[in-house]
């Protein structure tokens, strides 16, 4: 019998772990904190928000982990991917694979480690929140919940179909070939409203449906696919939608346009608190490097200007380092770049 794990079952992975064990599939939901994986086993695990569930699961520690696994559901942070990826190595079977539903493009640096036939990738379309241990809120309407799936070279169309029956205990999932595009349409989204969520200390509809915040949005959102485009990237549609169609632009009518589809096309997720926001909050260290940073990264290496990421990511370390704190009050620092 096929052997499923999720590691790394906070916010995201626990609703996943609830859904599949509600709908049939048996999976081990691992975590580091063991008051969270006590109150999963002995109260169930407790979806709110969007959807009110209880669902017995089965959770334990990384140190009891046991024999191999055919399909490990890799959530935690990326920050950690080398010790982390290198530990699970060892907890593979011979064709298990390692699906990574983090944020970014971490798949290269995954495939490094365990090979590229044992690497698959999937864009989350959905939030959630660990509201406290065994609590998770769903932020997204469940009608709007979504995969999109792709792998590296060297997976099978079995180890494919595999992974995809397991994620369909939750919702539909999109088979996508264009893996990067997929990869960047969601790190659009990310930078986008993650980014400017955390800017302002609040979920991305502070963001969309904000008259100010939404012209910085868009100027965000522009600067993502000016850097995909000049890495080679053709964006993947995003729940159906050509996001580059609908908010790409080089002149003023465009873009106003597109500033104002931003909270029609937001709004079943606009509840959405990012997660680098909640890790703020709990002290911990976010994954601004993983997600701005790398847009970013790839300006510098392709020589296009990303001003307003490299400001995000300026003020998201200055509230991680406790220079500054997570107000709407930061969006005026965008000021000298809407002109």
């Amino acid at each position: 019998m096929a052997k499923y794990a999720i590691y790394g079952a906070g916010s995201l992975g626990t609703v996943l772990g609830a859904y599949i064990t509600k709908n049939g599939g048996e999976v081990d939901l691992i975590n580091r904190n063991k008051q969270h994986v006590a109150v999963l086993n002995e109260k169930g695990a407790r979806i709110t928000g969007t959807v009110e569930m209880t669902v017995p699961v089965k959770a334990i520690t990384p140190d009891e982990m046991e024999g191999k696994y055919d399909v490990i559901v890799l959530l935690t942070k990326q920050l950690f991917n080398k010790e982390v990826v290198t530990m699970l190595k060892d907890y593979l079977s011979d064709k298990g694979v390692i699906v990574t539903l983090q944020n970014g493009i971490p798949e290269p640096g995954i495939a490094e480690i365990v090979g590229e036939n044992h690497t698959m990738g999937c864009a989350v379309e959905w939030g959630a929140a660990l509201i406290e241990p065994g609590v998770c809120e769903l932020t997204s309407e469940p009608d709007s919940l979504s995969f999109h799936m792709g792998k590296m070279n060297g997976i099978t169309d079995e180890q494919f179909r595999e992974v995809k029956k397991l994620l369909e205990l939750m919702c539909p999932v999109h088979e996508e070939p264009n893996l990067m595009g997929a990869r960047w349409s969601k790190l659009l989204i990310n930078a986008t409203f993650s980014g400017l969520g955390t800017v302002v200390g609040g979920v991305f509809g502070d963001v969309s449906e904000d008259k100010y915040g939404k012209q910085v949005a868009i100027r965000c959102m522009k600067e993502c696919i000016d850097v995909g485009h000049a890495a080679g990237v053709t964006f993947a549609p995003v729940q159906g939608k050509n996001i580059v169609g609908l908010f790409y632009y080089k002149g003023a009518l465009k873009r106003a346009f597109g500033t104002l589809l931003l909270p029609v096309a937001m709004k079943k997720h606009r509840l959405i608190e990012p997660s680098m926001l909640q890790d703020l909050k709990k002290g911990k260290p976010c994954e601004i490097d993983a997600i701005n940073g790398v847009v970013c990264e790839f300006g510098r290496k392709h020589g296009v200007k990303t001003p307003v990421n490299d400001r995000i990511v300026e003020i998201i370390k200055k509230i991680q380092a406790g220079e500054m704190k997570p107000d709407k009050v930061n969006l005026k620092l965008f000021d000298d770049l809407l002109k």
